[in-house]
């Protein structure tokens, strides 16, 4: 087979190992049954093992003791011919042990004997010999160390041999000797060769049933195991579909337990804390819809007081040049303090509609190098006011996207606000970049800087990393959580990031064309300077005043 057809099979070969392992490691009722099914195997098979080694045993020791009983009785009988034998020849001798030897090689075939042979012992006297009777297919059988234990042995001596006959097939065998006196010719080395092919093939057929007999159990037993264990588990597995249901939402799913087991125990324990999620998120539903709705009350009542605060608020403020100096600064405060209570309600009122959904985009085609050059002309008195110098970082892009101006201006507002009042007195710089489906924003400043865990929750309602840090301009906590709001509405991306003494970096991604969304933002996040990179370029911003 070619190298070419070959490998998809191995392809084929690899997907099934592949799903084989997905199946084990997703089904439990499949693990267990595989588990069972392969401890039952081992079992049988260390019971097989254990088995066939007794009964060959049994019966490799029964035929022995009946083969040396027999050769025994052999040997004794061939004694006796020779002792009362008449033979005072070589001749007759000869043709004696010719007789006896035919004889056995005839009549002992039906013990299992397959040749007798008649061999010289070394002790035998040189003055007086006869031929050895061998079996030439067989003589090799009789190896010089099995003779020489034969001479070191009074009586009958044996041992196991493999018969190999003239097809080259091997079959087991013992060869039992032992030393006999012939008349004249003295000692001599008379040997039986038994075969044990009919024991063989009698373990052979027995282990062969046992096999036979052992694959219908296991196939049968795991099949069974399988069937008890899915069974057994469904419970299981319907509560854990019910799991992933409740995990994507859906808190009015149960699973209906049967029987009193702790199968149907963990299926009431199931429902019982299903139905309490569903009733603590129905509660709290509830309460931030109550919440919602207070804010939202509160916000619009609001206005109308304040409208009249303001109008009242107004005429004093234009008046104080008539005041004394005392009430005259009294008027400035008041005047500051409307305006910051007039945002906060504008951030609530804000918040209240994303909350309601009905916020609302009015996008057009808009160029952001300008928006950038609107918000930080409105934020100019407060970087002067704080020392913080400003810059825009040039760029020859054309940077034009579908957005909603208003809402976006808002949210470049608050990154500058936040850059501004955390920069220190070092420079703040914005970053501008687009792509063919991209426009980012980056507003980056090189003050206090931020924690992960800050930048983590940095745009949550009402959060504030330090607390006690006094704000310039004031707020609710809502400014970067209205900011999210207002990008999630384009589908865009908010990103935030900062290390404590290096700065901090926000960033704004919105999608050229409506209708898209966000993969890949145009600029990086953060990029890392050393101390003195950043001395550099306080100083570089500094000597451009």
């Amino acid at each position: 087979m070619s190298e070419a057809a070959e490998q998809p099979q191995v392809s084929r070969l690899a997907t099934t190992i592949l799903k084989l392992r997905k199946l084990l490691k997703e089904s439990l009722s499949v693990r267990v049954s595989v588990g069972m099914a392969v401890i039952v195997m081992t079992i049988l098979s260390l019971l097989f093992v254990g088995v066939t080694y007794q009964v060959r045993n049994s019966i490799y020791e029964q035929r022995k003791e009946q083969i040396i009983d027999d050769a025994s009785v052999t040997i004794n009988q061939v004694q006796t011919a020779f002792e009362q034998s008449t033979a005072t020849t070589t001749d007759q001798v000869q043709n004696l042990a010719n007789q006896l030897v035919s004889s056995l090689r005839s009549t002992k075939s039906g013990s299992g004997v397959v040749t007798t042979m008649l061999l010289r012992s070394p002790d035998a006297p040189t003055t007086f010999a006869i031929n050895e009777l061998i079996d030439r297919d067989l003589v090799d059988v009789i190896t010089p160390e099995m003779r020489a234990e034969m001479a070191k042995t009074k009586g009958q001596f044996y041992q196991s041999v493999a018969i190999k006959d003239s097809a080259g097939n091997v079959t087991p065998g013992i060869v039992v000797g032992a030393t006999v006196i012939l008349p004249l010719a003295g000692p001599y080395e008379l040997y039986s060769v038994y075969s044990l092919q009919h024991e063989e093939d009698t373990i052979l057929v027995m282990t062969q049933s046992l096999v036979f007999g052992t694959i219908p159990v296991v196939i049968f037993l795991g099949g069974g195991i399988l069937w008890v264990l899915f069974d057994m588990l469904r419970p299981v597995r319907v509560t854990a579909q019910a799991a992933r249901e409740l995990a994507k939402g859906d808190l009015s799913v149960r699973v209906e337990p049967r029987g009193e087991d702790e199968m149907a125990q963990l299926g009431k324990s199931f429902n019982y804390m299903a139905q309490s999620l569903s009733n603590q998120i129905a509660e709290y539903d509830e309460l931030s819809q109550l919440q919602q709705r207070f804010v939202s009350d509160v916000s619009h009542e609001l206005r109308t007081p304040l409208t009249t605060i303001r109008m009242a608020e107004e005429i004093i403020y234009d008046e104080r040049d008539t005041m004394s100096p005392l009430v005259a600064r009294s008027a400035e405060l008041l005047h500051s303090q409307v305006d910051r209570f007039e945002k906060m309600l504008a951030d609530l009122l804000e918040i209240s509609r994303h909350d309601s959904n009905t916020a609302q985009l009015d996008a057009e085609d808009t160029d952001f190098k300008e928006l950038v050059r609107k918000v930080v002309d409105a934020d100019k008195v407060l970087a002067k006011k704080l020392g913080v110098k400003v810059t825009i970082k040039p760029t020859t892009q054309r940077c034009v996207a579908h957005i909603d101006s208003r809402r976006i201006e808002r949210v470049l507002r608050n990154f500058l606000v936040n850059a501004i009042e955390h920069a220190e007195g070092k420079p703040v710089q914005i970053e501008i970049a687009s792509t063919e489906q991209v426009t980012s924003v980056r507003v980056r400043d090189f003050g206090v800087g931020m924690t992960p865990e800050t930048a983590a929750r940095v745009f949550d309602r009402f959060f504030r990393a330090d607390p006690a840090r006094t704000r310039t301009t004031g707020g609710t906590g809502l400014g970067l959580s209205i900011a999210a709001e207002d990008v999630a509405l384009h589908n865009g991306r908010i990103e935030a990031h900062g290390e404590l003494g290096q700065g901090s970096a926000f960033m704004v991604s919105v999608s050229r064309k409506p209708g898209m969304t966000v993969t890949e933002p145009a600029l990086l996040l953060w990029e890392n300077y050393t101390q003195k990179q950043i001395e550099e370029f306080v100083k570089e911003v500094s000597n451009e005043d």
